[in-house]
């Protein structure tokens, strides 16, 4: 059984996409931190990369090649300056020189040292890449195989998923499991996952490392609803959030994050407001991912702006006091109803489509804002079960490769069905469901594997063929 952090679940990272940049970005650092081991990185004259399957056919779109230069260079993707994201892919194309870890100049030509092999799939899973570092005889020095299996979770070919040596006091594979848990220590979901995250850290380091999720969550809505333009990638996507925001909140003076929230907080209640805003904070968050920015995985980049909307609706709109530890708890809770999906079907848009990513992050959110609002563990799992349900099939045909449409919007409708999902389990019996958790996750993954591989983020299905953009040749 796989022991999931809250931190697994929710990664600080940089968009457009959590299994085609921050996966591939996190596998050439840790390439290029093997190579270290077995050789002198000075030792190093070239380094070949090839991407297979779904990483070869959207890859561009997504931004794997930007990902894979970053990596290789050493930069970390929870603090790299932003200017760097653009800035370092130009200059290696421009100089054809890449700097290994920053520092061990190697030989780099994207187009005679990245390959693309879009109609060729490794059988783990079809985010996989190969790469293989030479020395100055053109002998390799070190190979190895990767897959980006979705939310930013990489796995090694040849080892396992599982954490080795980690036993949680409380460990939960299904819903069923973390309800007897709750019941039988008559606790929240939020106690049980901090319970178990103290296997891996303080209670002070947990909370400190929530506060700064929450801060990038807060930033990326901030950032969003405060920019204007066009996306870049080709397809000319206006930017709405912030045009959205301006006409209903208007000139609300702020100088800081919090005090905007302070004017939300303030804003006329109407119920037609509310829908625009919880849908422009949804938007917001992956308007800035699609332009490279700093955003949390939630549980993926894709899905990313569907928890900070929620949870903006949360301290915004709802007639409770919310709290510092309100919103700590809250995303602990999202981060155990994703961990479930993650274990028993999948979170990944090239292995289930956009039901594992929007879905998820949309059951994720619903939970949470159940809990938060005093629902019971059941009810929790009972809204998360709901929104999930209602996203099922969904399929993940980005146009042009990017993760713009209809990627953006999904963020809005998932918040959306997630807010409505807890007011109904929030009214509900859970006892009198006819539908489990459990049976909903299974219900995904048969979905997935019965779903047509061009609706598995190919871009050769869906609207990805119907309007007419072509993805970018490889």
């Amino acid at each position: 059984m796989e022991a999931i952090s809250v931190f697994d679940m929710l990664k600080i990272g940089i968009g457009p996409s959590s299994s085609h940049t921050l996966g591939p970005w996190r596998a050439a650092r840790r390439f290029v931190e093997e190579t270290a081991q077995i050789a002198p990185l000075s030792q190093v004259a070239a380094v070949n990369v090839n991407l297979y399957g779904s990483l070869a056919l959207t890859g561009q779109g997504h931004g794997t090649d930007v990902a894979i230069l970053l990596g290789l260079s050493g930069e970390d993707p929870v603090t790299v300056p932003l200017e760097q994201v653009s800035a370092l892919p130009k200059r290696v194309a421009t100089e054809r020189v890449l700097y290994l870890q920053g520092e061990y100049p190697i030989e780099f030509d994207p187009a005679g040292h990245l390959f693309y092999h879009p109609y060729e799939s490794l059988p783990f899973h079809p985010n996989g890449l190969s790469l293989v570092a030479f020395d100055t005889h053109g002998d390799p020095i070190h190979q190895a195989v990767f897959f980006s299996v979705g939310g930013g979770f990489i796995v090694k070919e040849g080892e396992g998923m599982v954490e080795q040596g980690v036993e949680l006091p409380f460990p939960v594979h299904s819903g069923a499991d973390l309800l007897r848990h709750c019941s039988e220590n008559d606790c929240s979901i939020a106690d049980i996952v901090m319970a178990n995250e103290r296997t891996w850290r303080s209670d002070d380091e947990t909370e400190k490392g929530l506060l700064d999720i929450w801060r990038v969550m807060k930033e990326a809505v901030y950032r969003g609803c405060h920019t204007e333009g066009t996306l870049p990638g080709g397809l000319h996507v206006t930017r709405r959030a912030h045009a959205i925001c301006q006409r209903i909140l208007g000139d609300c003076a702020h100088l800081s994050v919090d005090e905007w929230v302070q004017c939300i907080r303030s804003t006329n209640k109407d119920f037609q407001k509310i829908l625009k805003l919880v849908g422009a904070f949804g938007m917001a968050v992956n308007e800035e991912n699609a332009n490279f920015g700093r955003i949390v995985t939630a549980p993926t980049n894709g899905a990313a702006g569907v928890i900070p909307a929620v949870l903006f609706y949360f301290i915004g709109f709802t007639d409770q006091e919310v709290k510092e530890q309100d919103i700590l708890r809250f995303l602990l809770t999202a981060s155990e109803i994703g961990s479930i999906f993650k274990k028993g079907s999948t979170i990944s848009a090239a292995m289930g489509g956009c039901q594992a990513e929007i879905g998820v992050s949309s059951a994720m959110a619903a939970g949470a804002l159940t809990e938060g609002l005093g629902g019971t563990p059941a009810q929790a799992l009972m809204a998360a079960e709901i929104a999930m349900e209602h996203h099922l099939g969904l399929t993940c045909d980005p146009i042009g490769g990017l993760v713009q449409v209809p990627c953006i919007e999904r963020n809005s409708m998932g918040a959306v069905k997630a807010i409505t999902a807890a007011n109904i389990a929030l009214e509900s019996d859970p006892s009198k469901a006819r539908v489990s958790l459990d049976a909903v996750v299974k219900t995904m993954f048969e979905t997935a594997q019965d779903m047509h591989h061009k609706y598995k983020e190919t871009s050769l299905g869906g609207l990805a063929v119907q309007i007419g953009i072509a993805v970018p040749e490889c």
